[in-house]
């Protein structure tokens, strides 16, 4: 674009023929440069897809059947999500990094093992 000088507009990129963008991808690829984004790690994604999952089954397995087993399991997959929001770089840790590392480690860690606490301590109902 220019502007009403005459000139181009300085944050406009420039280009040559040759070397101008030819697809969407490399436009957005380019957008990303420049604005400094980082896609989500590959590692942290596959680890919160994974604490997703066992979740789910602590879920089920709670509605279902044993809700001890499908506590636990869900505390579990909570404990490991603290686990891995402790040890992982904010950059690689996906969707795991939502506040500072030691509020989500705190909060995570802290549901879980009271959730574990829960389930371990609360005494079986008679006829139940």
């Amino acid at each position: 674009m220019s502007d009403p000088a005459g000139g181009t507009d300085p944050e406009e990129p420039s280009y040559d023929a040759a070397e101008q963008p030819t697809s969407v991808e490399e436009i957005a690829e380019e957008i990303a440069e420049e604005e400094g984004r980082r896609y989500p790690s590959t590692l942290g994604g596959l680890i919160y897809l994974g604490v997703l999952a066992a979740g789910a089954v602590g879920i089920v397995l709670a509605g279902r059947d044993d809700w001890r087993l499908g506590v636990s399991v869900l505390a579990g997959a909570l404990m490991a999500a603290a686990a891995a929001r402790l040890v992982l770089p904010a950059r690689d840790a996906g969707m795991l990094a939502v506040r500072h590392r030691l509020v989500d480690v705190a909060l995570l860690g802290g549901v879980g093992g009271l959730l574990l606490f829960l389930a371990r301590t609360i005494p079986n109902q008679p006829g139940l």
